[in-house]
């Protein structure tokens, strides 16, 4: 079988904006039935990052933008945007006669409002991503103007449908967004609108009629299933119950077995925009972990190429630093990183523990914890039991805890009731995204997911992120992230594990799933099925 590349994506893109002979071959209706692991907390993708959030919720929501195979900028409810010369406004000129799920119109004052009452407060990554936004003029109903502090390039790459989706003022303003109803009923402008969620079972979305894109979505309704055994989940994929599943849906070591069998392909696609990073963070306010010596033993002790090879099988590699390698064609990933080692190595772990004062008990124990897993699959289940045993090697003692999605989110991010989880994040495609929202003091906030749950606090470097954040020069930028990443090396309130590559498996018959940078985080509007 194949890994399909961007170019046929691309190519076949064009030919569809060409109106060329490859539009003919496309077939309008059926179900596509695809997995969705593990079950969504919610469907607020205004409030969540989830990763199964992300599974569903851009289906249903539109963004200002997209992005495409290489990442360049693409038009959506925003038809095109202007920059000024001085970079400090932005101005985006919206579709007209785009219409919410409800009916009613989607106008400029629903891009105010869902940015400055919803994203710029609750958002994960929200303020951030427009943290240089002060106010947002709307002249008339398809013109929203983004009044700048100072100039935010990287704001562009943060206004997809999974990233920054465009909420409904008129179901929204004045009530709490945390507790609003299109947590479960989300309403839309995208290509398919929320049908059913019957728990435990499914997602149900049906096709948009009045969708802005004439002719879109090929589809007539998509159904998100939840199906917790990751081998039963492998079996609906060869049963052709299931046509599609990513983000390790089905686990790596079926993946590539189903690689080499006809009828079925798997993909690294679709995983441009989001830079994805396991780790692990420490709770730095109580011990054992908020000695930094601990926290670096950890990383020591840790040997990242065994977690690929033996659990990823192959996929990925070892992380160097608290950015991602990928951030060196932008000049700011800084090698030659201490406490990153490809390799375990226990001595110099034993070595830091004894030289800090940390030595073991009359049993070898020198602390003891509980590691909280991220429940998204068996993979993980096997990196703790892997990491269990690593760090018993140096004294330190761990039970592994393995909770449902909303109550491990809680425990995580909003009791702050652990010592050390294993996790991941995405990095995304520019640090202010995606990296600052782990490190910075301001990014402690209490029930905000994937955020500063360390509750790590360094002035020294808020003032760094701050200048990252504003640095026009690119020889001065790539200089204050090689300062971050250097406290980040000594500190380590996160230990980054490794720099993931997620895969996807399909049925050959689903065809156009990945026409974007945000693949299976994207809307499937050009989606069909080749029976």
């Amino acid at each position: 079988m194949k890994f399909r590349t961007w170019a046929g994506v691309a190519l076949c893109s064009l030919a569809l904006a060409l109106g060329g002979t490859a539009a003919l071959a496309q077939k309008a209706g059926g179900t596509l039935v695809y997995i969705v692991q593990p079950e969504p907390p919610s469907l607020a993708s205004f409030l969540s990052t989830s990763g199964p959030i992300g599974l569903v919720a851009p289906k249903i929501y539109d963004g200002l933008l997209d992005y495409g195979p290489d990442l360049e900028i693409l038009p959506a409810l925003a038809e095109s945007h202007e920059v000024s010369e001085d970079g400090k406004t932005v101005t985006f000129n919206l579709r007209q006669g785009v219409t919410w799920h409800d009916g009613e119109p989607f106008t400029s004052a629903d891009v105010a409002f869902s940015v400055m009452e919803i994203l710029a407060k609750v958002h994960p990554r929200g303020p951030n991503s427009f943290r240089e936004v002060t106010s947002i003029d709307t002249p008339d109903e398809h013109t929203a103007v983004f009044n700048l502090a100072n100039p935010a390039p990287y704001m562009l790459r943060a206004l997809s449908a999974y990233e920054s989706p465009m909420v409904p003022k008129h179901l929204l303003e004045g009530t709490d967004p945390r507790n609003s109803d299109l947590a479960t009923s989300p309403v839309g402008t995208g290509p398919f609108k929320f049908t059913e969620w019957k728990k435990g079972q499914y997602i149900r979305l049906d096709k948009n009629e009045a969708y802005w894109k004439e002719g879109l979505p090929y589809l007539d309704r998509i159904v998100g299933r939840f199906i917790p055994d990751a081998s039963t989940r492998t079996a609906a994929m060869e049963n052709e119950e299931v046509m599609y599943g990513a983000y390790g849906a089905i686990p790596n070591i079926d993946a590539v077995r189903l690689r080499d069998t006809d009828g079925f392909s798997v993909t690294t696609d679709g995983y441009a925009m989001i830079n994805p990073m396991a780790l692990i963070e420490f709770n730095t306010t109580k011990p054992p972990f908020d000695n930094p010596a601990i926290r670096k033993a950890v990383s020591l002790a840790l040997d990242r190429q065994f977690l690929i090879e033996n659990i990823w099988f192959g996929y990925g590699q070892p992380a160097t630093s608290a950015l991602s390698s990928n951030f060196g064609a932008t000049g700011l990933y800084a090698e030659g990183m201490p406490n990153y080692p490809a390799n375990a190595d226990p001595e110099a772990a034993i070595a830091l523990l004894d030289e800090a004062g940390i030595t073991p008990n009359g049993d070898g124990v020198r602390a003891s914890a509980t590691l909280d897993l991220i429940p998204y699959g068996e993979d993980w289940r096997r990196a703790g039991e892997y990491m269990k045993q690593a760090l018993a090697e140096i004294g330190i003692a761990l039970e592994l805890r393995y909770e449902d999605v909303p109550t491990w989110l809680k425990r995580i991010y909003a009791d702050y009731d652990f010592e050390i989880n294993v996790n991941y994040f995405y990095q995304l495609p520019d640090p202010v995204l995606g990296v600052h929202r782990h490190y910075g003091t301001d990014q402690i906030r209490q029930g905000t997911h994937f955020v500063n749950s360390s509750r790590y606090s360094n002035p020294a470097l808020d003032e760094l992120l701050a200048a990252g954040a504003q640095e026009a020069d690119a020889g001065k930028r790539s200089e204050i992230y090689a300062e971050v990443q250097k406290i980040l090396a000594e500190d380590m309130p996160v230990n980054n594990l490794f720099e993931m590559e997620f895969l996807t498996v399909y049925n050959d018959k689903l065809k156009d799933h990945a026409t974007s940078a945000l693949g299976a985080y994207g809307s499937f509007d050009q989606a069909w099925i080749d029976e």
